[in-house]
């Protein structure tokens, strides 16, 4: 009975959560009780509670549904923990563009084009929808990158072209618009919306809008799908490649009109990491872009994973946290062996398919990490080290000129985050620009929304900039 208790007590959690009904697989896994080992070599003991925990919660007795990945799980993990780890991926969409993985992908390049598809009918209404724009073509592309373990993967982008077409000097410049998809669902992503419509709540951008901008100036756009394939939010090494690749791609695409266009990326909260990490690793990455990467811009960036992580363990975002942990887990399983059996429910359940409306739907009840791990003080474990030191981008030396904006009053991300990256990447020779301003998170957005698109505008025209690295620390 206690043990029934306790297993609905937290299934219970996942109820006020917005669900979204999964697919399933047509060979769905055995039935079986799954027992996550913890991570190979990793000398931390549960504590008391987290004991008591696995005694009380029986773990899942199913896990469906599997991944829409027909490639294995990383080769290093043990049985019992390759199973969990394709429980709790996002369940197939049903577009095989989205769904499919070639099984020569190796043969293929970073950028290579796999596929494509004209989504001009599907994607111009939801475009007026949600950005009041209209576009003259929408073309969904599918191309070969890389996951953060240097594995080939699969990426998806669109490419949208204005109304109009371009009558400016030289090729058409393009905009990298890499929304903050903050999703864990695959039918969430910017690609799957202009492709299929709206079937799910889900916010894909900020307002005002850089797509809005960028086509009304006659750019063309790209909108990558930068959580790629596994949906791994938060994963910068995954959401960089996956601009940069869709910036081959599109090259690769349309090589008379894009071949020797101007780029700039551009990014807010959970997109900032996709186009700061896109300015990190373009130089080892793809040096061949770095003549036509003219500048990336970004606000609200989390630049200290391991801060962040601690600042908030069991606090109002809490929900959001541990949301981040199961999406870093499906790219780092390691994470997924310091998770308890209450977390494996909770990591398999509905929650796994979030999008970005109910992503933080439990930060009214704040839950400490350790109330899901298996290990004491498994943010300072051997494991979540590790991790950490994957995901910091901070000894990196940008190859393009930066736009770094940022809140004084970020409640989230404090202020001394951006000075410190901007200070760094000046002292590397970067040309970067700082740009503080007035409000809070969301605030700041706004409050930074004409200078990120004046500089932008200037990048892609091809104006050369010096950044502001003389100017006294809180001005611009």
């Amino acid at each position: 009975m206690r043990q029934l208790t306790a297993t609905l007590v937290v299934l219970g959690l996942s109820i006020p959560l917005g669900q979204v009904p999964a697919q399933a697989e047509p060979d769905p896994p055995a039935s079986g009780v799954v027992t996550v080992a913890p991570s190979a070599g990793a000398p931390e003991a549960p504590n008391p509670l987290q004991q008591w925990i696995d005694e009380h919660v029986p773990a899942p007795m199913k896990m469906v549904p599997r991944a829409a990945r027909p490639l294995a799980a990383p080769g290093d993990l043990p049985p019992e923990l390759t199973e969990f780890w394709k429980a709790v991926q996002s369940p197939p969409t049903g577009d095989p563009l989205f769904d499919a993985w070639p099984a020569d992908l190796e043969r293929y390049a970073p950028g290579e084009i796999l596929d494509s598809r004209d989504v001009t009918d599907s994607a111009r209404p939801t475009m007026l929808l949600l950005n009041l724009t209209g576009i003259s073509r929408a073309t969904l592309l599918k191309f070969r990158t890389t996951n953060s373990a240097g594995e080939p993967s699969i990426g998806t982008a669109t490419l949208v072209l204005p109304p109009k077409e371009w009558t400016g000097p030289g090729p058409q410049p393009v905009l990298v618009n890499a929304p903050a998809t903050n999703s864990l669902n695959k039918r969430c992503t910017p690609g799957y919306v202009l492709a299929h419509g709206m079937e799910v709540p889900t916010g894909n951008d900020f307002t005002p809008s850089p797509t809005t901008w960028a086509l009304e100036h006659g750019y063309a756009l790209i909108i990558p799908d930068h959580e790629g394939p596994l949906m791994a939010y938060s994963e910068p090494t995954v959401a960089g490649h996956n601009v940069l690749d869709s910036i081959r791609a599109v090259r690769e695409f349309a090589p008379d009109r894009f071949g020797n266009s101007r780029f700039a990326s551009t990014g807010y909260s959970g997109g900032a990491i996709a186009s700061n990490a896109a300015a990190m690793l373009v130089s080892d990455y793809a040096p061949e872009l770095l003549p036509y990467f003219a500048g990336a811009s970004f606000g609200g960036l989390v630049n200290d994973y391991r801060r962040f992580a601690h600042t908030f363990d069991g606090s109002y975002i809490s929900a959001f946290l541990l949301s981040t942990v199961l999406a870093l887990g499906r790219e780092h399983p390691e994470i997924l062996g310091l998770m308890n059996h209450a977390a494996q429910w909770l990591a398999t359940s509905p929650i796994k398919d979030n999008c970005s409306g109910s992503f933080g739907a439990l930060g009214i009840a704040p839950i400490p990490v350790d109330i899901m791990a298996k290990v004491d003080k498994s943010l300072d474990s051997a494991a979540a080290e590790s991790v950490f030191r994957q995901l910091s981008m901070q000894d990196r030396k940008s190859g393009v000129p930066l736009f770094i904006y940022h809140g004084v009053h970020d409640p989230w991300v404090p202020v001394s985050e951006a000075e410190e990256l901007w200070r760094a990447q000046c002292e590397l020779g970067v040309a970067a620009t700082k740009n503080i301003v007035g409000g809070e998170h969301l605030a700041a957005y706004v409050s930074s929304y004409g200078a990120t698109m004046d500089w932008l505008d200037q990048r892609l025209r091809g104006v050369p900039t010096s950044g502001n690295c003389a100017a006294p620390t809180g001005g611009r």
